[in-house]
């Protein structure tokens, strides 16, 4: 699922993103979409998805969480259940007094219920050999702010959103990691850097959302140089990368040699 329609008209598109990776014989899900469109558009793949091993959901806003409920719902099952730390908070954006619910539309209780094992995660985790997931990263890139609209009701009340619950996947390949991201909202730099230093290894791909939509001129342009200097192989961005970041990323492209870096 992603937000963008494919040449293949069988297919649905919508805001959201789910992805499934298979690495291995390893197969996890990737974020789960808005709804039950991305178990519709598996069908029309010919892409079982009703046994997994695992199920990592990138943060809790609905657009990637939503349709959890969905595969459940639909029979679907994965042995665990991989969310990051915060994730049960309920997620709001507006100015007070007047907010919209973000929320993924479902509790630990039904998440506990759903699946083999529920893990809520706190810093890198393996989870498959080669697979690593991260969560609590530093903010080392100032330019990379979150919008103000993004708050959180906690027990003490209505907060600034600092999407302690956004977590990456890592994956390990013979050219480097590919990493792949949600929404990016602690700022794609500052998860890659802290990624790359976890790991001690060459970013070889980035995949999935970078939230560059609201960004200004000045920080998409870092953004660029900081996604070239990593040598990535593959830049694949998507979702809410916005449409200024993607063709900045492909005019970047059209200036480098054969075997350079490749837009999906």
């Amino acid at each position: 699922m992603e937000n963008s329609p494919s040449a293949n008209r069988a297919l649905i598109s919508e805001h959201g993103l789910s992805l499934l990776v298979e690495s291995d014989g390893f197969r996890l899900l990737f974020d789960c979409g808005q709804g039950h469109h991305f178990l519709d558009n598996a069908h029309r793949l010919g892409i079982s998805i009703e046994d997994l091993d695992a199920v990592v959901i990138s943060h809790s806003h609905y657009d990637h969480a939503a349709g959890f409920r969905d595969f459940i719902e639909s029979g679907c099952r994965a042995s665990d259940l991989y969310v990051g730390k915060g994730f049960f908070d309920r997620k709001l954006a507006g100015t007070p007094p007047v907010f919209t619910d973000l929320s993924a539309g479902w509790d630990m209780a039904f998440a506990a219920r759903s699946c083999g094992h529920l893990h809520i995660v706190e810093g890198t985790v393996e989870i498959h050999p080669g697979i690593l997931i991260h969560q609590g990263f530093p903010r080392i890139h100032p330019e990379e702010t979150i919008p103000s609209r993004f708050v959180r009701e906690t027990s003490g009340g209505i907060v600034a959103d600092g999407f302690s619950d956004e977590i990456a996947l890592s994956i390990d390949t013979p050219r480097g990691i590919a990493v792949i991201s949600g929404c990016a909202h602690p700022g794609i730099m500052n998860m890659l850097d802290c990624i790359q230093e976890r790991t001690g290894r060459n970013i070889h791909a980035v995949i999935g959302g970078t939230h560059l939509s609201e960004a200004d001129s000045a920080r998409i342009e870092r953004t660029i140089e900081h996604l070239k200097k990593t040598g990535a192989g593959i830049i694949a961005l998507c979702h809410c990368s916005g449409t200024a970041a993607m063709e900045g990323l492909g005019e970047a492209a059209s200036h480098l040699s054969p075997g350079g870096t490749i837009i999906i």
